[in-house]
């Protein structure tokens, strides 16, 4: 066989080689990597007529119109109207400060991160204007470790249980001051100065307490673009440190915060 010929053949091996090759990478493809959970916790309250409003109205700000159903279109549809602080939400920097993120600017980045759960139901159950301290963070660190940077600290205050009674939740005296836990300005100034946290959450109407006036902890975190996640569901399933919590709003575009599904995602 002369040399051309040898050449020939080589190249003729090596193009089949490829080509099968190639059939097998198609007929058997890489199974797709999965992060798996042992438990995925929603901590995301429902939203209808019946969740509670900051006001107290009796008349719910939320409402749901039907616009299609099986028997007239073929499918069912409806329409819905709702504030943008309602039911389990995200507080956008810009509610309380110009120039910062609306909630559509919130990078995706920060709205994932290690859940640091503060557990301050014993404390909230003898004080309903109970305000989480700095000694319940030492607690905390003492317990763990220092909070981590991006952190997303919510705390559970036993009161996602009084989220379907509207008077137990809004506590509300005569004089119509409403009385639930919330953080002091002193533990929020340490969270975000000191640990760089990403968003502070709690399962109450606000991430104040109820009875404070003029809203110091919004007023300090939102314009350091410091969100917050109010209303958040049951905390009981949730370890104090070791997940990680999603927090997915609506992206509206400009909105001073919106409607989120809050899921805690447990290794």
């Amino acid at each position: 066989m002369d040399k051309k010929l040898k050449l020939m053949v080589a190249a003729a091996c090596i193009m089949l080689a490829l080509f099968v090759f190639a059939q097998k990478k198609t007929k058997d493809p890489a199974p797709t990597p999965r992060i798996e959970y042992i438990t995925i916790v929603d901590l995301t309250q429902k939203i209808s007529e019946r969740s509670p409003n900051w006001e107290g109205l009796e008349k719910s700000p939320f409402e749901a119109k039907t616009v299609g159903t099986f028997d007239k279109d073929g499918y069912f549809a409806r329409e819905f109207t709702m504030p943008e602080h309602f039911s389990t939400h995200i507080d956008a920097p810009a509610h309380f400060s110009r120039g910062v993120w609306t909630v559509d600017q919130i990078p995706p980045e920060r709205l994932i991160g290690p859940l640091v759960l503060l557990d301050v139901t014993e404390q909230c159950a003898a004080n309903r204007d109970y305000q989480i301290t700095l000694d319940d963070l030492a607690r905390w660190e003492k317990a763990n470790q220092a909070i981590p940077q991006g952190s997303i600290v919510i705390a559970s205050t036993g009161w996602a249980k009084k989220f379907n009674n509207m008077k137990e939740y809004r506590g509300a005296g005569v004089d119509g001051v409403m009385h639930f836990p919330g953080f002091s300005l002193d533990a929020a100034k340490f969270l975000v100065d000191q640990r760089g946290v990403y968003a502070l959450g709690i399962d109450t109407m606000s991430i104040d307490p109820g009875n404070a006036a003029n809203f110091p902890v919004h007023h300090y975190t939102l314009p350091r673009n410091i969100y917050q996640i109010e209303n958040v569901g049951d905390l009981s399933k949730v370890p104090d440190s070791g997940a990680i919590v999603v927090a997915a709003p609506m992206k509206l575009e400009g909105g001073s915060g919106a409607p989120a599904r809050v899921l805690a995602l447990l290794k």
